[in-house]
């Protein structure tokens, strides 16, 4: 169901007061999950599991367990880095009073608009 044009107006003064206010986490929430994999990390990650594959098949192939244990130990950190995701860093931030004031007003305004909405109806 599509978004009314008062809801999609309400709907972008919330995401452009988001970016005002903390422009950091506004890009973290913005960004897709699943693009959040670095392909960098991914490529790297293949390339150290066929590594680790080749170690664990050449302590098979000389029956030394220890190459194959290493083998196989390696192809889990090439699938460990493969999967690794970039941290999001948000530090602790102080609330100002500013910052406090301003936030009850934009709350205020919005129970005002709900009101006026929940009257229009």
């Amino acid at each position: 169901m599509p978004l009314s044009e008062h809801e999609q107006r309400l709907l972008d003064q919330l995401e452009q007061q988001l970016h005002a206010e903390d422009p950091k986490f506004a890009n973290a929430l913005a960004s897709d999950p699943v693009r959040s994999l670095s392909t960098r990390r991914i490529v790297i990650g293949v390339l150290i599991v066929i590594a680790g594959l080749m170690i664990l098949l050449g302590g098979v192939a000389t029956k030394i367990i220890v190459i194959g244990v290493l083998g196989f130990l390696v192809m889990g950190a090439g699938v460990y880095l493969a999967m690794l995701r970039p941290k999001f860093d948000s530090g602790p931030a102080a609330p100002t009073k500013a910052g406090s004031k301003q936030k009850s007003g934009f709350m205020n305004s919005l129970e005002e608009r709900w009101e006026e909405r929940r009257h229009e109806q």
